[in-house]
């Protein structure tokens, strides 16, 4: 079997760290047949063999599991066939572009390819409205119509929101907002710069003791952390300074991860990266789960190794 990495651009991602890279390695390190394939280089055609231009690679895996030296080493063309699997980890945000992707990698699925996760998948789900629609959610106003979320603001009378784009990622958009006489203008100012539905949620006060991350691979958990926001921010994110350890996962909340993963593995998703936070699923990862990095680290064992081993991709 063949395995592709559909990936941006190197110098849009943070190597040390790149959950897609260190699939890469791994990948590698097991004798798979695997390769890189960017944007500039995707197409579809249907008069001829789908044949593309892909890139070996190079780099070593600490004993952390953080990346090192990785560069790509030379180009060689390939066909795409049956025996070829394409690993979807264009990052998000899911635009156009990003939809335009998915509509070619499912012609390339009508060509015999493989392609995970399944791009009709990742088209039936959004990553935050499938959180949202569980009865534990975060209670979520997400809409552009203004009185019916100061109808829900009012409702829930908190002091702060977050305010959130639905199809952003990695904390990119998220603001607090004061509920003060200032809140309506404030939604209406978001709705205009994201030309669409917005994210209204009650502040959780209780981000200040961590965000969990839980990765789970063809329904089973394979790993967990706990992500502690720096003192004094609100946003669990690493990049910006969150600390993090593993964690185990709470029996309720792994049942209901559970549960989605069963739903979506009938729909071809396998790799899934729940947020959790006060208990509640926050957002289902599905377009490219990240993360693998940091969880490997924390657990102290390569998750990419125990994705690769024990599937039959």
């Amino acid at each position: 079997m063949k395995h592709i990495l559909f990936i941006d651009p190197l110098e849009k991602l943070s190597p040390k760290k790149d959950s897609t890279l260190l699939m890469a390695l791994t990948l590698k390190s097991l004798g798979k047949e695997v390769y890189l394939l960017f944007e500039k280089d995707f197409y579809i055609v249907n008069t001829d063999e789908l044949k593309y231009q892909v890139y070996k690679f190079e780099g070593e895996i600490l004993e952390n599991f953080y990346v090192e030296n990785f560069k790509v080493t030379e180009s060689l063309e390939i066909n795409f066939d049956s025996t070829t699997t394409v690993h979807m980890r264009i990052d998000p945000p899911y635009d156009s572009r990003y939809q335009r992707y998915l509509w070619m990698l499912d012609f390339l699925q009508k060509r015999g390819v493989s392609v995970t996760n399944n791009p009709l998948g990742i088209m039936k789900y959004n990553e935050k409205l499938a959180a949202y629609i569980r009865p534990s959610s975060i209670p979520s106003f997400v809409g552009v119509a203004t009185d019916r979320a100061m109808n829900f603001i009012n409702f829930m009378g908190n002091s702060d929101f977050i305010f959130k784009p639905l199809d952003l990622f990695q904390g990119i958009g998220v603001k607090k907002v004061k509920n003060d006489k200032n809140i309506k203008k404030e939604i209406e100012k978001t709705i205009s710069e994201y030309e669409g539905p917005i994210v209204i949620q009650p502040f959780v006060e209780e981000v200040a003791l961590g965000e969990i991350r839980s990765v789970f691979f063809q329904g089973r958990e394979i790993g967990t952390i706990i992500k502690v926001p720096k003192k004094g921010e609100y946003l669990a994110n690493i990049a910006r300074g969150a600390t993090y350890q593993a964690i185990k996962l709470d029996p309720h909340v792994k049942a209901e991860c559970d549960e989605i993963c069963q739903e979506m593995l009938n729909d071809g998703i396998e790799l899934i990266a729940f947020d959790i936070l006060k208990g509640a699923i926050s957002e289902v990862n599905i377009t490219c789960p990240g993360l693998l990095v940091e969880v490997s680290s924390a657990e102290n064992r390569n998750l990419c190794l125990e994705i690769f081993k024990e599937s039959d991709l």
